[in-house]
């Protein structure tokens, strides 16, 4: 029996696990070690801190699910990988494998800046949601303006923007709007380039957005320190702010760059080929936001990432179980699919509205690229919630 461990239970990792139990039955023996109990639809925090959902909407136990599909779970934490003796230790214990599968995820890098952690808030996890959330509640009863947007170095500029969206809806709502001024700012070169090198019209429709809900905006900034009541940007600009949201960048976990064997990148990256093996170890294989990414462009004069959540995610997930179970065949030709081929597939909430993002692959050259607004009411990014949550409480990782 071939035991495969798999490192990171989130969309990467518990897709490969389940992928891999499924296409190999009994011949594998499938390990998955994550910290958290619990499968989180994190798409959906951005809901959280205004009361349209709450953390149990949006999260279920995941050893259930693992366990009837045969994967054997592991609620431990990784600690360390020695790739030579194909070992890996935790918290508890330590795990052999034939097969090793990265999924880790992010680590926040929340010192990007000074002030950054101490005076703004994060909504990318379920504690930082709810502390927006209290903090909203304080914040209406004095309201003042609002800074939201994305540090330099960050990725992640879709959830920023979504964001940024339903805090102006939920000022509105508040009948509060008026009181504020409201600011973003993005290390992005322009509105909408979202890490991917923008879509078509999609600087137009967000520069259509912002005018329409007169938000200010600023471009090619950074954060240089965040106070209790203000932003300082890196152009020296002074921003006032009584409460402010920031995507920080992510950076690869401590079990990465504790392993110095994983050869990994100064930021913490696994650097694998397109087929998501690891460069140097046949057996070591790297799914989600754990993959080193080449950016095909270069940010005019701040820097910023890529996107690696959400679709992409499970798109990795699947190639590095469907590569697993062909080298166990003694198969040679692997699933190659180099990251920016991907397909693009993301819905951005804009408060209880939505835009629809497709693309052929996530970078260019693609063949088709487009963006479609629904101004009437977000249902699909809600159908979308619904379908993976149900998707993925049965264990039916195979569906798109």
């Amino acid at each position: 029996m071939t035991t495969t461990v798999i490192i990171g239970g989130s969309f990467a990792g518990m897709t490969a696990a389940l992928e891999i139990k499924r296409k190999g039955k009994d011949e594998h023996k499938v390990i998955l070690i994550d910290k958290s109990p619990l499968f989180l639809f994190i798409p959906s925090l951005i809901w959280v801190p205004f009361g349209r959902r709450d953390i149990k909407d949006i999260s279920f136990k995941k050893e259930g699910i693992l366990t009837k599909k045969g994967v054997d779970f592991v609620n431990e934490e990784a600690t360390k990988i020695d790739a030579t003796a194909q070992v890996v230790y935790t918290d508890k214990g330590t795990y052999h494998y034939d097969n090793l599968v990265i999924a880790t995820g992010p680590k926040v890098k929340y010192d990007i800046a000074p002030g950054v952690e101490e005076f703004s808030h994060y909504v990318g996890t379920p504690n930082g949601a709810m502390k927006i959330r209290t903090a909203l509640q304080e914040f209406k009863k004095n309201p003042g303006p609002i800074v939201i947007g994305a540090t330099q170095n960050a990725g992640c500029m879709g959830a920023a923007y979504e964001f940024l969206f339903n805090i102006e809806k939920w000022l509105r709502e508040e009948n509060i709007r008026k009181k504020v001024d409201l600011y973003w700012i993005t290390p992005e070169d322009y509105l909408g380039h979202f890490g991917i090198d923008g879509m078509p019209m999609g600087e137009s429709m967000l520069k259509g957005f912002m005018k329409m809900f007169n938000i200010h905006y600023r471009t090619e900034v950074g954060v240089k320190e965040v106070q209790k009541n203000k932003v300082i940007l890196t152009n020296d600009e002074e921003l006032p702010s009584d409460f402010t949201m920031l995507m920080p960048p992510f950076v690869g976990v401590d079990l990465v760059t504790n392993s110095p064997d994983l050869h990994a990148t100064p930021a913490g990256y696994i650097p694998v080929g397109d087929d998501y093996r690891h460069r140097d170890y046949n057996n070591i294989w790297a799914a989600g936001i754990a993959v080193d990414v080449k950016l095909p462009f270069t940010p005019k004069s701040v820097p910023f990432g890529s996107p690696k959540t959400g679709y992409p995610s499970d798109e990795t997930g699947k190639i590095v179980a469907e590569n697993i179970i062909r080298v166990a065949k003694g198969q040679t030709q692997l699933i190659k699919k180099e990251w920016g081929r991907i397909p693009g597939l993301c819905i951005m909430d804009a408060g209880k509205k939505e835009v629809i993002i497709f693309s052929t692959s996530l970078f260019k050259p693609r063949t088709f690229a487009i963006m479609i607004p629904n101004i009437i009411f977000d249902f699909n990014k809600v159908i979308l919630e619904k379908y993976f949550l149900w998707k993925s409480k049965n264990g039916y990782a195979f569906l798109p």
